[in-house]
C-alpha cells in the first residue's frame, strides 16, 4: 500500500508515536483518578482536564519551527520534555510525597507542549505521502493513539490498582524514554519552509502573521476550524475528560470500571482509523467529516441518557467509532487544502481549536454539579448538533462540494 520511502519513514514515527500515546493515556488516567479521589471534586478534575490542553496558544508558534527546523527536531525536543516532567512526578510518587499540587504544576508545563505533539505528527504525514494515500496514511497513524487509549487504560488501571502510583509511574517514564529515543529515525523531510520575495527568509513572526491570514481566507480551512472547536467543546469533554466521574459517581466503578470505559471508546476510535485505512481515498473528506459530526452528537445524546455500566460501555465505543471517522477525515481536509508552505502552520492552528476543550470541562464540572450528569450531556449534544447543522449551512458549498482527495 506505500511507497519503500514512505515505509522507511513509519518505521520509527510509529512506534515513536505509539508509545508516546501509551505514556500519556496512563498519564490521564491514573492522574485524573488520583486527582478526583484526593480532592473528591469534579471540578477540580475538570481542571486538571484542561491544563493539559493549555499549551495549545503555541501550536502556531511549534508549527512554524516544525516547518523552518524540521519537525524531528522539535518533536525529539518535546518528547524530551516529557521525558522529564515524567521523571519528576515519579520522584514524587516514590518518595510518598506527591499532592494534587504537584500534579498540576507538572500538567501545567506538559500542557504547554503536549497539543503540538499531534501538528509534528500530522505534518510529518503530510510531508512524506501523496494526496491519494493521506487517508490510509491518517489511518495508519491514528492507530497508535487509538490502540494506545486500550492498552493505555487498562494497563494503567492495573498497574495504578494492584502496585500504586510510583511502579505505574516507572512504566510511564521508561515509555516516554523510548519514544523519545526511536524519534530519532523519524524521517528529516521538512514541509518547505519558504524563502521571501529576492530569496530574503521571512521571521516566524512573518510567517505566523501571513499564515493565520491564510487561514481566515480560505473558506473550507476556516470550516473545518470553527467544526473542531465546537468539537472540542461539546464531545470531548464528555467522552475524555469526565469520565473518571462518571465511573466513581454514575457507574459505582472503581479505576478498573474506569478503564474499561476509556478502553470501549478507544476501541471503537481504533475501529474506526482501521476503516479509514481500508477506505483509502474517500472523495469528499469534508461531507464525510460534518456528516459524522452529527452522529457523533446524537451518539453522545444517547451515552447520557443511561445509566448501566454495559449501556455506557456500548454508546462509547459507538461514539469512539464515529469520532474517529471525522477526526481523521477533518485532518485529510485540512492537508489537502492547505499550501505546503502553511501546512505546519495551519496544523498548529487547528490545535488551538482544543482550546474549546477546557471551555467545555469547565463549564461541564459547574453544570454538572448545577443540575446533574444527563442534563449537562443533553445540553452539551444538542447545542453541538444544532451549531454543526448551522456551520454547515453557512459553509454548505465548502463541506458538501469541497475539495476531494483523490486528484
Amino acid at each position: 500500500m506505500f511507497s519503500p520511502f514512505e515505509v522507511k519513514s513509519f518505521r520509527f514515527q510509529w512506534p515513536a508515536d505509539l508509545l508516546n500515546s501509551w505514556a500519556f493515556e496512563m498519564e490521564t488516567l491514573i492522574l485524573g483518578w488520583f486527582i478526583l479521589v484526593e480532592t473528591e471534586s469534579v471540578l477540580a478534575l475538570t481542571i486538571f482536564g484542561s491544563m493539559q490542553f493549555i499549551g495549545t496558544l503555541v501550536a502556531p508558534i511549534l508549527g512554524v519551527l516544525g516547518d523552518r527546523l524540521g519537525r524531528r527536531t522539535v518533536l525529539c525536543a518535546m518528547r524530551a520534555m516529557y521525558s522529564i516532567l515524567a521523571a519528576v512526578l515519579l520522584g514524587f510518587a516514590v518518595t510518598d510525597s506527591l499532592t494534587p499540587t504537584h500534579v498540576f504544576i507538572i500538567a501545567f508545563f506538559a500542557g504547554l507542549i503536549r497539543p503540538s505533539d499531534l501538528v509534528m505528527r500530522n505534518g510529518l504525514i503530510g510531508d512524506t505521502m501523496p494526496s491519494r494515500l493521506l487517508m490510509s496514511g491518517m489511518g495508519v497513524s491514528r492507530t497508535t493513539m487509538d490502540s494506545a487509549r486500550i492498552a493505555g487504560a487498562l494497563i494503567g488501571a492495573g498497574l495504578f490498582s494492584q502496585f500504586g502510583i510510583g511502579p505505574a509511574y516507572m512504566v510511564i517514564v521508561v515509555f516516554h524514554v523510548s519514544s523519545f529515543l526511536l524519534t530519532f529515525g523519524v524521517s528529516r523531510v521538512r514541509g518547505g519552509a519558504n524563502a521571501g520575495e529576492g530569496g530574503a527568509r521571512p521571521s516566524p513572526w512573518g510567517d505566523m502573521k501571513r499564515g493565520f491570514g491564510y487561514v481566515w481566507t480560505t473558506p473550507m480551512i476556516l470550516a473545518a476550524m470553527w467544526l473542531a472547536f465546537l468539537v472540542n467543546v461539546t464531545v470531548f469533554p464528555i467522552s475524555h475528560g469526565i469520565l473518571p466521574y462518571v465511573a466513581k459517581e454514575i457507574y459505582l466503578v472503581d479505576e478498573n470500571g474506569l478503564g474499561h470505559l476509556v478502553a470501549s471508546y478507544a476501541g471503537g476510535a481504533l475501529l474506526g482509523s482501521l476503516t479509514m485505512t481500508m477506505l483509502g481515498g474517500w472523495r469528499r473528506p469534508a461531507r464525510f467529516m460534518i456528516i459524522n459530526i452529527w452522529l457523533m452528537h446524537v451518539t453522545l445524546f444517547g451515552f447520557g441518557m443511561v445509566e448501566a455500566k454495559l449501556a455506557g460501555q456500548a454508546f462509547l465505543f459507538l461514539t469512539g467509532y464515529i469520532q474517529s471517522l471525522s477526526m481523521i477525515a477533518m485532518a485529510v481536509t485540512l492537508l489537502a487544502s492547505a499550501e505546503v508552505r502553511y501546512r505546519g502552520l495551519v496544523m498548529g492552528v487547528r490545535m488551538l481549536a482544543v482550546y474549546g476543550l477546557p471551555i467545555g470541562l469547565m463549564g461541564a464540572g459547574a453544570i454538572i454539579e448545577a443540575i446533574g450528569f444527563p442534563m449537562t450531556v443533553s445540553i452539551y449534544s444538542v447545542g453541538g448538533l444544532l451549531t454543526s447543522i448551522g456551520i454547515a449551512i453557512h459553509w454548505r458549498r465548502e463541506i458538501w462540494h469541497g475539495i476531494r482527495d483523490d486528484v
